[in-house]
């Protein structure tokens, strides 16, 4: 049975009929790297082959992590990152920008049918527009710098079915945060993780954006999303290139009817997810009572367009709790200035919110704002492992943009609908 996995394969890698297991050369349409996992990470292994970047056009630099600049290590760190774009002749260079799973997309690199890697974690993000992206390491990447392409073992599908809608206030971060509860971190078993049914059509891209980009937590390589008009209407106002033939990646199926999880969007509340893993969720209800220090709405999972708005709805005419910190690190500087023009920056600032770089920040464990010992966060954040964020000592709660800003209202983990209801 062919599946949107095996569809995207099969065009990288010019080998019909796939079957799960197959071991595919494939080539690269995008490269994508930071300045963590990039230049100072490749550099010098190409040195070490001799060799120079296969396709200067298709790799795309991002500086996200060692933002801002704070001392002479990261300022070495750029320095060397914004020399090898040059040197290289990196046109795709996007320095200070805002995260790179953000920014990719919303400057048109993204398009259905593309084959990408990514130098992070999250890269499968890449999934939500019917393009195959996945996360490597260094080592991985310097090869397809060098030769532009990878090998990849073609992966079984394993199919998340929604139907039925969301109600008020609950997210695609519940939704993540519910399939993490259900078949655990390691549940994707580094195969590809599709999410399908009537909910995914009728989430917004950036609502896309966060279930494929926590396929990661799932333990997921790839977390895919069939493409739609939505997908084209996004692509198209990102200023890319839209190929003639998208529809023929609109496929939804697994290989096996056991490979198919199905979920009621309709029953589903607002989640929260304790120390130490998202893994870890339950209705917010069961955390009332709960007390903590910070609240923060930040990275590339918590802190796009839209989850700044959910977070200004909850927090329009109201103040932060007494002893309560809310840090707010809009995840992209686009996205920034579009919730500023309407409005939204100015309820989160007169809320008693405190703004943070465009950059991974706090939920990488970067930094000057990271976790102190002791302290508990509840965060918008895809990960809450023990000493991430900060301090070893240090906890954190995840939740969705609504969840968090309701919380740092009350000063207690709180299911947003009790906030909005009052």
């Amino acid at each position: 049975m062919i599946t949107l996995a095996k569809k995207l394969l099969s065009d990288a890698s010019g080998k019909a009929n796939l079957d799960v297991g197959d071991i595919v050369i494939c080539n690269v349409d995008l490269a994508m790297i930071h300045d963590s996992g990039g230049p100072r990470r490749v550099k010098p292994i190409l040195e070490r082959l001799k060799r120079n970047v296969w396709n200067k056009k298709k790799i795309v630099v991002v500086t996200d992590h060692y933002v801002p600049v704070e001392n002479d290590e990261t300022r070495a760190i750029q320095a060397l990152t914004k020399k090898w774009v040059k040197d290289n002749e990196i046109d795709n260079f996007y320095d200070e920008q805002g995260i790179c799973h953000i920014v990719l997309p919303e400057r048109g690199h993204l398009t259905p049918g593309l084959f990408c890697v990514g130098g992070d974690s999250h890269s499968p993000t890449g999934g939500a527009f019917g393009a195959y992206m996945f996360g490597i390491g260094a080592t991985e990447m310097a090869g397809v710098l060098a030769t532009g392409s990878i090998w990849i073992q073609t992966p079984e599908t394993i199919l998340m079915l929604w139907q039925n809608q969301l109600r008020k206030y609950v997210t695609a971060k519940d939704m993540m945060l519910a399939m993490c509860r259900k078949i655990g971190m390691g549940g994707g078993r580094y195969q590809a993780i599709q999410f399908a049914g009537e909910t995914i059509r009728n989430l917004p891209m950036q609502e896309r954006m966060t279930l494929s980009n926590m396929a990661a937590e799932l333990g997921a390589q790839a977390g895919l999303i069939a493409p739609d008009e939505t997908t084209i209407a996004y692509v198209e106002a990102a200023g890319g290139q839209v190929p003639i033939n998208w529809r023929d990646f609109q496929i939804e199926t697994a290989e096996e009817t056991s490979n198919i999880t199905q979920f009621d969007a309709a029953n589903l509340s607002p989640q929260i997810a304790a120390p130490h893993s998202p893994e870890n969720s339950d209705n917010a209800c069961e955390f009332r009572d709960t007390a903590f220090d910070v609240a923060y709405i930040g990275a590339c999972t918590g802190a796009k367009y839209i989850d700044l708005l959910a977070a200004a709805d909850v927090l329009k005419g109201k103040r932060i709790a007494k002893g309560v910190i809310l840090k707010v690190a809009p995840a992209s500087l686009r996205d920034q200035h579009r919730a500023a023009e309407d409005g939204i920056m100015q309820i989160l600032e007169d809320a008693g919110a405190d703004f943070l770089a465009n950059s991974c920040g706090i939920c990488a464990g970067y930094g000057e704002d990271r976790l102190a010992d002791g302290q508990v966060c509840i965060s918008s954040t895809a990960r809450n492992f023990k000493g991430r964020m900060g301090a070893q000592s240090s906890s954190v709660y995840l939740a969705s943009p609504y969840t968090v800003a309701a919380s740092a209202v009350t000063g207690m983990l709180t299911d947003p609908r009790l906030v909005m209801e009052d």
